[in-house]
């Protein structure tokens, strides 16, 4: 129990210190995107995560016509909204507007994905692990 408890922690922080990594980094990017503390930082990394994992998919099936319309490009503007909305959550977190959201959000997507390539893990929202045991699944 414990040993699978950890082994779906690990992935967890990694992608965690990817994505702050990758705010970071964006932060020094673009001027518009302030960071007051690294413990804002921290913060900020998490929230996105859970934001991503949880918000994202339910505004992504409520706007389901419109990004069919845009060909998939409304969901840039929802993962520029889920930037905003975390600016808005963090204290010491700031975003100058949408813009900057939008711009941020793509950067520090492909450097996520690039960061987690060179590491050669997977990404854990993707990740499912089916539970191993010899009972009967009716």
């Amino acid at each position: 129990m414990i040993g699978r408890m950890l082994a779906n922690l690990v992935p967890f922080l990694i992608h965690w210190a990817i994505t702050a990594v990758s705010l970071w980094v964006a932060s020094h990017i673009f001027r518009g995107l302030k960071f007051d503390s690294t413990g804002a930082l921290i913060v900020a990394a998490l929230l996105l995560g859970f934001a991503n994992a949880i918000v994202k998919p339910l505004l992504i099936v409520l706007t389901l016509p419109l990004t069919l319309v845009t060909f998939g490009l409304f969901l840039l503007v929802i993962n520029a909204l889920m930037i905003l909305l975390v600016a808005a959550l963090v204290k010491g977190f700031r975003v100058s507007g949408f813009w900057t959201a939008l711009f941020a959000s793509l950067f520090v997507s492909i450097l996520s994905i690039l960061i987690g390539s060179l590491l050669g893990g997977s990404d854990p929202a993707t990740t499912i692990q089916m539970p191993q045991g010899t009972g009967n699944w009716l």
